[in-house]
């Protein structure tokens, strides 16, 4: 597939289609520019004990986001 083609497919589509076509360089790194420009997010250190009992909340909610995006 030419590069062209890789940029029209859903992020979805292409992982996809690495998963199946894992020899396709140029498909993975199409796919590798894709995620590191999606904006992550940042969670602000705590700064008391109260704080820290908000974490397991922060990190389900983390893990529910990265499942929705892949």
């Amino acid at each position: 597939m030419i590069k062209r083609e890789f940029e029209s497919m859903s992020r979805e589509e292409l992982r996809a289609y690495i998963l199946e076509h894992r020899e396709d360089e140029r498909a993975f790194q199409v796919y590798l520019d894709r995620v590191t420009a999606e904006p992550g997010e940042i969670y602000p250190a705590p700064r008391s004990i109260e704080d820290l009992s908000h974490f397991p909340d922060l990190v389900t909610k983390n893990r529910r986001n990265k499942q929705q995006k892949i």
